[in-house]
């Protein structure tokens, strides 16, 4: 069963590898990361580590069994008990509901573990598989995203306010359990 974790150094070399296989993928759908980031991966993972040390990010990977990365899912930009959400995942779990399922289990974290009461995010209009585990895991289109920090795309933004969905989902699964 794949575990939500927090980004820590020893996930670097799995990261490394998750991002490698999966760039062309990637690529089709968000802007490529481009050769600087893997020619500097060590220091920019760092850098990462830095950020959530400060308490202004908090990264997680999804990860296998096995150890291998199966998805990346951040909190960035923490300010005012808001934050956005990134992520992203392997290609061969795509489309089985690994993404709108983990982003669901990460809308819980935020409340609990960060104090989070809003979540955005934002994604080109031709992603449309991430608009849809937007969709599913709750959040609704709040208008457009400025094309400077889509890569140059045209998107949305996305926002879930956490706190009464996030009540609400736990009484309806301790209502199904209690059946």
């Amino acid at each position: 069963m794949p575990e939500l974790q927090r980004l820590d150094a020893g996930h670097a070399p799995a990261v490394l590898a998750f991002e490698l296989a999966n760039r062309a993928y990637f690529a089709a759908s968000v802007p490529d990361r481009g050769d600087a980031f893997f020619d500097r991966f060590t220091d920019r993972f760092d850098a990462l580590l830095a950020e959530q040390d400060a308490g202004v990010c908090a990264f997680h990977v999804l990860v296998a069994e096995d150890g291998s990365v199966l998805g990346r899912f951040n909190l960035v930009d923490i300010e005012d008990h808001t934050a956005e959400l990134g992520y992203r995942v392997a290609q061969h779990v795509a489309g089985r509901g690994v993404a709108t399922a983990t982003v669901r289990e990460l809308c819980r974290l935020a409340v609990s573990a960060y104090g989070l009461r809003t979540l955005r995010a934002a994604t080109v209009h031709r992603n449309v598989a991430s608009r849809r585990v937007l969709v599913k895991a709750g959040f609704v289109p709040v208008g457009p995203a400025d094309p400077a920090h889509m890569g140059g795309k045209a998107g949305t933004w996305y926002q879930r306010d956490l706190v009464d969905a996030v009540a609400s989902e736990d009484r309806r699964g301790e209502r199904r359990r209690s059946r």
